[in-house]
């Protein structure tokens, strides 16, 4: 087994199912179904992951000019909504973190059906149709959905539930956990991609940071807009723009045998892990007075 995939299959989803039970004794089922009796937010941020980004990702491909294979490459990445690493940088940030697992599944659910119509046409549009007919691992996808992300935090909510003084002092270090987990993953990210680093940033490197900046700040942009919450804007800003790479990478090597193919999604791994820190830095440290108006009673 290389690194890349220690990392990828072993060090990642571990460390995130980890995270996920910490982040679940923050969690109450009242937080869920509030978001369900107003799926406004909900609506928001699926838009934003399953139809802006994709557009954002081939209006860049164009504008760049890029070949075909990074073309097809940046819009595998943008065809893959966020994972876990998501939702950690949420819960750093403060922000709605059950509106943030709620986006995450959902996505990664519909997913299944979206990015094979997307890739379809993207492939023969850019000119490297493969013949290859695209189907997602339906059962791995959500076997990795309910063993990384739903069972950890239902566990998570069932001891917050019968101890509650345990999961309340927990959540300041599982905090401090996350933002530790956040930076080791980041440096065995750079590290198992490390050789491939160098060509992605030429090749790619401004259209990925690009795709990475305007995605989020069109998540801030039309949650403010239709006058969501602090905390809800801030889970929409995130999952608009964290990838789901690993997905990704699978598509483009796995699925469609182009390694090449898969240049783009290493090059945005950094710019999202870069921008992500960012935000769990300037938002992770506000108080929680400052957004006790973003929790409705």
């Amino acid at each position: 087994m290389t690194a890349a995939e220690i990392v990828s299959q072993v060090f990642l989803p571990l460390s995130l199912a980890i995270i996920m039970l910490g982040m679940g004794m923050t969690l109450v089922p009242s937080d869920f179904t509030r978001i369900l009796k107003n799926p406004k937010s909900i609506l928001i941020g699926l838009t934003n992951q399953l139809i802006f980004l994709p557009i954002i990702g081939f209006l860049l491909a164009l504008a760049f000019n890029l070949n075909p294979v990074m073309a097809v490459g940046l819009m595998i990445l943008a065809t893959c909504p966020g994972g876990a690493t998501s939702n950690l940088i949420t819960q750093v940030c403060k922000g709605n973190i059950a509106l943030s697992v709620t986006l995450t599944a959902t996505a990664s659910v519909l997913c299944v059906v979206t990015i094979p119509f997307i890739l379809s046409y993207v492939l023969e549009y850019f000119g490297t149709d493969t013949n290859t007919t695209i189907e997602l691992p339906i059962v791995d996808t959500i076997l990795q959905i309910l063993v990384i992300t739903i069972i950890p935090i239902s566990i998570g909510m069932l001891i917050r539930k019968f101890k509650s003084n345990f999961a309340i002092r927990m959540e300041k270090p599982m905090r401090i956990a996350s933002t530790v987990i956040f930076i080791l993953v980041f440096l065995a990210v750079v590290a198992a991609n490390f050789n491939m680093i160098g060509p992605a940033m030429k090749e790619v490197g401004l259209a990925t940071l690009l795709l990475n900046i305007l995605t989020m700040g069109m998540g801030y942009l039309t949650a403010r807009l239709f006058k969501l919450d602090l905390k809800s804007a801030i889970s929409i800003t995130v999952e608009s723009g964290i990838q789901n790479g690993t997905l990704a990478f699978v598509i483009a090597t796995s699925i469609l045998n182009n390694v090449e193919m898969g240049i783009p999604t290493g090059a945005y791994s950094i710019w999202m892990f870069i921008t992500g820190g960012i935000l769990m830095w300037q938002l992770g440290k506000r108080p929680k007075a400052n957004l006790a108006k973003a929790h409705p009673k």
